[in-house]
């Protein structure tokens, strides 16, 4: 098989130091409430300013990599070598399989990449995540499973460069998850970071116009890598996520295989109570970037009122910002899904933060 060099062979990680994990930060019995932060001495303080949020936020970081393990920093990454697989046309698009490089010289990651014709300049793009599904990445690229989660392809075919990567251990991604990483999800993570530098790598991209979608696993693993990577301006997360509270009643088991963080159940006993973040944290954590949220009435999976719980304690750190109107939900009704309607809301709402957004 012959494989073509793709655009620069890396770029380098541009990820805050307060990424690094630290001391250990305080702990918080209230991870729904989002007013006050904990000082060194473990005093409980308001949160009245951005300065004060930063303080909370940190703390939310190192917390969240006590569960899923530090984040990778390298000062020189592993280089991506992206190349290309194969190469079809469709109408108005250009369809590529691609395989790059991300913390190992000897494990590619598999991707679809759509790149539309006929435009001009450089385009938005969007990181694509998937379901929990056998063909992973195949999904969003509108090659197989629900019509309803292609939206890879459909975004493309709106003009915007899409990325659809195999999370680790679907698709054509093989991964043992016995590796150096305590999680799948940051595992994914970085996985996912070094899609952003893929993307950044292609002369077609606007490096400043980057934005991410994803349903279920996907809509989680979203929130995830935004958390992580500021390069990300904009994201989605269909059936992606409740309080854990309200996952299951409280039993988080499901959070807690190989392919996600087994030290929920091996540290934190799968309880709500033991754990040291929740999603109203993680989504604090994306503010003031536009963040929204798409929840089904009828999700067995992800109760919609914890949804509603998390949009709500949120809100008032987007309004610390100046930029309430970034944080929006959703309703639709219907089951684990993400209807016709749900995705041109998406796509409406990508394409409004995405091309109004500054280049770097």
């Amino acid at each position: 098989m012959q494989w073509r060099i793709l655009g620069f062979l890396f770029v380098p990680l541009l990820l805050s130091a307060n990424f690094a994990m630290a001391d250990p930060s305080p702990e918080y019995a209230e991870h729904l409430e989002l007013t006050y932060f904990l000082d060194q001495d473990g005093t409980r303080r308001p949160v009245e300013t951005i300065s004060d949020w930063q303080q909370r936020r940190d703390h939310i970081l190192q917390n969240v990599q006590q569960v899923m393990g530090p984040l990778p920093q390298s000062e020189e990454p592993v280089p991506l070598e992206a190349a290309t697989l194969s190469e079809s046309q469709l109408p108005g698009l250009i369809r590529r399989k691609v395989a790059y490089h991300t913390d190992s010289p000897d494990e590619w990651v598999h991707a679809w990449l759509f790149l539309p014709t006929g435009s001009v300049g450089k385009r938005p793009a969007v990181l694509c995540l998937h379901q929990t599904v056998t063909i992973g990445k195949d999904e969003p690229a509108g090659l197989g499973g629900s019509p309803n989660l292609h939206y890879g392809l459909e975004l493309a075919k709106r003009g915007f460069v899409t990325l659809m990567p195999d999370y680790p251990s679907f698709g054509e991604h093989d991964y043992s998850f016995e590796g150096d990483y305590p999680s799948g999800s940051m595992k994914a993570i970085y996985d996912n970071i070094r899609a952003v530098d893929f993307l950044q790598s292609l002369p077609v991209v606007e490096p400043g116009q980057i934005g991410c979608i994803g349903h279920s696993l996907g809509g989680h693993n979203s929130i995830f890598t935004a958390v992580f990577e500021p390069r990300i301006r904009v994201v989605v997360s269909c059936c992606g996520f409740t309080c854990f509270h309200k996952y299951k009643g409280g039993d988080l088991t499901g959070w807690t295989g190989s392919r996600y963080m087994p030290r929920i159940a091996s540290c934190y006993g799968s309880h709500p109570d033991q754990m040291p973040f929740d999603f109203t944290e993680l989504i604090g954590a994306l503010a003031p970037r536009p963040f929204l949220a798409v929840a089904p009435l009828h999700d067995d999976n992800f109760n919609n009122g914890g949804v509603r719980d998390v949009m709500a304690a949120v809100l008032p750190i987007y309004a610390l910002y100046g930029n309430p109107e970034a944080l929006v939900s959703d309703y639709p009704d219907c089951e684990h899904d993400f209807p016709p309607q749900s995705r041109q809301r998406a796509y409406d709402f990508l394409a409004q933060h995405l091309e109004s957004s500054p280049a770097e």
